[in-house]
């Protein structure tokens, strides 16, 4: 109990590994478990159904676990799942899942989560993200692994966000945005691919040449998205290294909401 500050409020019930430090003035509630090598601030609020893995650092005044702000929700035993490695820096807001969906919100590994970050009822957030201060989700968003966004971003509810994709400052969101795309704007508007992303990711000039294509049949090229897709399709057999790539984008296009649309 020498990590945890005299002043916090640990409820017995709590499941902390020997190792986890807690700083002054912190709540953590019954149902919360906290894996190992793991540092909680002070000022946190830790509550619900909140499963944290090892190596994160939580800074101060984040509020984890809350229940969803949905008037729909009645109490019912939902989620939230961090895993391991994530910096959640301060005032972070990420509340547990709702029974309407997949019941619980869940953020993967290696995450980097910067000021004001919100996370809403059931957002799945995978690896290697990067969220600037006040970047806003609302209920029911998808990120994928290696997105970044930009600071202010706003995410409308149930839209999806593509791997390796990246927003600028202030963008606004009511459409899901593909893999690889750069957007910018309110409503946010397609600018370019993240090649610097790619490169910086060790993507091999191949497969940076499959995504340019993608690209151009995509935005600019004035084909339908069916033909775009046909055309998308086709790079798999041209560009062998990058049908894993070609594949993901193909899935990501077919899964979409009509109602929703993609960024384009």
């Amino acid at each position: 109990m020498s990590r945890i500050h005299p002043t916090a409020i640990v409820h017995p019930d709590a499941e902390l590994d020997d190792d986890v430090t807690v700083g002054p003035y912190t709540v953590i509630g019954p149902d919360v478990i906290i894996g190992s090598g793991t540092s909680v601030g002070p000022h946190c609020v830790i509550e619900g159904n909140t499963s944290i893995g090892r190596d994160n650092r939580i800074f101060q005044f984040c509020s984890l676990g809350a229940i969803p702000q949905d008037k729909k929700y009645q109490g019912e035993p939902c989620e939230l799942v961090i895993g391991d490695r994530n910096t959640i820096r301060e005032f972070c807001t990420f509340n547990i899942g709702s029974p309407s969906d997949a019941q619980v919100t869940r953020l993967g590994d290696d995450n980097w989560m910067m000021a004001y970050v919100h996370l809403a009822h059931d957002c799945q957030v995978g690896n290697n993200t990067i969220f600037a201060n006040n970047a806003q989700l609302a209920g029911h968003v998808h990120v994928g692994d290696w997105a970044i966004l930009g600071g202010f971003t706003v995410v409308h509810q149930f839209v999806r966000i593509g791997a390796h994709s990246m927003t600028a400052m202030c963008s606004l969101l009511f459409a899901d945005l593909p893999p690889f795309v750069m957007c910018q704007g309110q409503p946010a508007e397609p600018r370019s691919m993240n090649f610097e992303g790619l490169r910086r990711r060790g993507f091999s000039p191949e497969r940076i040449s499959a995504v340019k294509a993608m690209h151009k049949a995509l935005y600019r090229d004035d084909l339908t998205l069916k033909e775009a897709k046909q055309r998308i399709a086709e790079l798999a057999l041209d560009a062998p290294e990058a049908a894993d790539d070609v594949q993901m984008m193909l899935d990501f296009l077919a899964n979409g909401s009509p109602q929703r649309g993609i960024v384009r």
